[in-house]
């Protein structure tokens, strides 16, 4: 068994900053070219040393055993300056299966017929202000309406309308420079800048909202059938004595609206920016929500007639997942794919590199919904990444699947979302995965209706 040293080391880093040049210029080819050197590969960012997992079943193995694994590492350490120590995303794996257990009621498949219906209210208030002919910044216009979906489903209206425009503000300011933040040794993230002061007003602003709100919930004592109230209300099915804090209510609330905001709306962004490009497949999408909704918007009940519609959302979350790029830290010394790592080290993974695979994935660059068609021979399960696996998958994939959906469907029913001529969409450098400057021109389904 060879130790960390054996570990093959990424070519091209540079003297002092190592392969902080790749990651910042061009991250996700970066990424994607690593797997040609090994199943981990070491790269270097500046003074630090961090493995990339570049196999699939290693980077299962790693995710199942998140005792061993932990949430830690780079990123983690910047998402915590925002969510918290205390919530479900972010917490430690000692505190994680108790918060897991206390959040899982908000998730109950019972509840999601109720959000659905915030989902479909929401997605037809933004798509009802459209206009013909209009251009759209497509991620403004995807984030408002999950922005509207997150507060609607998190606080059912105890966030008023006059204030979710400042929070999407705040969000976008967060998401916009956390990239850049990653790399930033200290004590260059607290030198006063006006991209750390942007950081700091909207993440104080952020957290500001949210803890009103829950302590206003904490003294009404009333159960507003939200998912605040679901965590505010939740106890331990193993101990019912305990409740969750306002501290762990509060980071797991800010954790949502984040990544509530964010990911679906980078997803939806990208899944018609595809669209836009596969003129074959929208038509049939476009056969499918005709067929299906009848000009209205798409509600719970319609989702298992929307077979293509959810394939597509399906292969953009393979083909341009929101979340591309993660770390954990190593809490004991431990073995991985014949190399001891010792604790301490970090690790990352990267479900953008698994999902582009060639040898998971016929044309890995294709957009191809029709590979998630069942009649088809299917990938390997470990080979789809979007929402992670093992214990702590993400507790809201359902959630953000059917929200997807149902958005994606009613947009297309309406409205046939074209590219501005020469324009060329590029992936933006953030957190979430997402397209660079996407306009696109807003024209009326009327043979729909």
């Amino acid at each position: 068994m060879t130790g960390l040293r054996s570990v093959p080391v990424a070519p091209k880093a540079l003297p002092l900053v190592g392969h902080l040049m790749p990651l910042m210029r061009n991250p996700l080819e970066f990424i994607n070219s690593l797997s040609a050197h090994g199943e981990l590969v070491r790269i270097q960012l500046g003074p630090f040393t961090l493995v990339v997992i570049c196999d699939p079943e290693l980077t299962r193995q790693a995710l199942v055993d998140d005792r061993v694994f932990d949430k830690g590492g780079p990123i983690f350490d910047r998402v915590r300056e925002v969510v918290g120590n205390d919530g479900l995303a972010s917490c430690p794996h000692r505190t994680h299966r108790r918060l897991r257990r206390l959040t899982q009621p908000a998730f109950h498949p019972a509840r999601l017929p109720d959000y659905a219906q915030a989902m479909s209210a929401c997605t037809e208030d933004v798509v009802g202000s459209w206009r013909a002919g209009q251009i759209l910044d497509v991620c403004t216009e995807m984030m408002t309406i999950t922005c509207k979906v997150t507060a609607a489903t998190l606080f059912s209206g105890a966030l008023p309308p006059g204030e979710l425009s400042p929070v999407l503000n705040d969000v976008k300011t967060f998401f916009d420079g956390f990239y850049q933040r990653i790399f930033m040794i200290s004590p260059l993230d607290r030198l006063p800048t006006s991209g750390n002061r942007a950081h700091v007003r909207a993440r104080t602003r952020l957290r500001g909202a949210f803890d009103q709100i829950i302590a206003q919930r904490r003294t009404d004592g009333v159960d507003h059938d939200d998912l605040l109230s679901a965590l505010i209300m939740a106890h331990d099915p193993e101990d019912d004595s305990h409740s969750m804090t306002d501290a762990e209510v509060s980071d797991t609330i800010v954790t949502f609206f984040l990544a509530g905001t964010e990911t679906t709306a980078a997803v939806l962004s990208w899944a018609l920016d595809l669209l836009a490009r596969h003129p074959r497949i929208e038509q049939r999408l476009h056969a499918e929500v005709d067929a299906v909704l009848d000009g209205a918007a798409a509600s719970h009940s319609d989702l298992p007639r929307l077979e293509l519609t959810q394939r597509i959302i399906t292969e953009t979350l393979r083909l341009r997942p929101p979340g591309w790029i993660f770390t954990r830290t190593v809490t004991a010394d431990t073995r991985l794919g014949g190399h001891l790592l010792p604790a301490g080290s970090s690790v990352v993974y990267s479900p953008y590199l698994i999902h582009h695979r060639p040898d998971l994935y016929d044309e890995p660059e294709a957009f191809d919904p029709d590979r998630w068609d069942p009649k088809r021979p299917q990938p390997p399960r470990h080979a789809l990444l979007p929402f992670a696996t093992g214990a702590r998958k993400c507790i809201g994939d359902t959630f953000a699947m059917t929200e997807a959906t149902l958005a994606l469907a009613t947009i297309t029913a309406r409205w046939r979302l074209e590219h501005l001529p020469g324009q060329q969409v590029r992936p933006a450098l953030g957190l979430a995965l997402r397209p660079r400057r996407l306009h696109m021109r807003a024209t009326p389904r009327t043979d729909a209706h």
